[in-house]
């Protein structure tokens, strides 16, 4: 059950700035006694259909920044990238239904496959549209045999992505990374500051 004392932490597979942030935000919760449940959204649906504009890095002069951005992010926090910004992004639904699946059905089980698919994808470089990939990914996570045995099954079954989507949607979702907290919205990686301040002022 979600409390408004949890933080929401939504993302898609194929955002860099989600990546960056998953490995982050458990540490910060943690600092506050707080609890993070990893949540999925699909930019290809609050970006490209709802809100009718390209990706980020397709617009002229903002893709330039959104690169640099996460060269200068990735350059602070000392981390390797197997895979460039503008590299054609991987189809994320079969990873993400898999873990919106994991959300459902063996939520303990949901945020190790999340980051450990966040690692294959950014750090490693491969790609988890390939059901093998996804299956390794997950024996990575640790999942038991039976929850693997369900993957396959899981990574084409739309239906538990599409109701946590259509629910990100209705609380506002648009983004990678996108935090609710205390029924307050931040969204960026570069807002996971203000979201420590918000955290140790209790608010205001």
């Amino acid at each position: 059950m979600t409390t408004s004392h949890d933080i929401d932490f939504y993302f898609d597979f194929i955002s860099p700035f989600g990546y960056f942030a998953s490995l982050r935000i458990d540490a910060l919760a943690a600092r506050y006694e707080r609890r993070v449940r990893w949540r999925p959204v699909l930019i290809g649906v609050t970006v490209m259909k709802i809100m009718g504009s390209r990706a980020l890095i397709d617009i002229p002069l903002k893709g330039d920044y959104i690169v640099r951005e996460a060269e200068r992010h990735r350059r602070r926090h000392g981390l390797t990238l197997a895979r460039g910004l503008r590299e054609t992004p991987m189809n994320p639904l079969p990873a993400m239904r898999a873990f919106a699946w994991l959300g459902e059905a063996w939520p303990e089980h949901a945020a190790p496959f999340a980051r450990a698919c966040f690692d294959a994808y950014w750090r490693l470089g491969r790609d988890l549209s390939v059901p093998e990939e996804i299956a390794l990914a997950a024996r990575s996570a640790g999942l038991p045999e039976t929850v693997l045995a369900a993957l396959p099954a899981a990574c084409t079954d739309g239906a538990p992505l599409r109701r946590q989507v259509d629910e990100a949607v209705s609380r506002g979702v648009f983004g990678s990374p996108y935090f609710l907290v205390d029924d307050e919205p931040f969204f960026g990686v570069t807002s996971m500051e203000t979201l420590e301040a918000w955290l140790a002022a209790g608010g205001w």
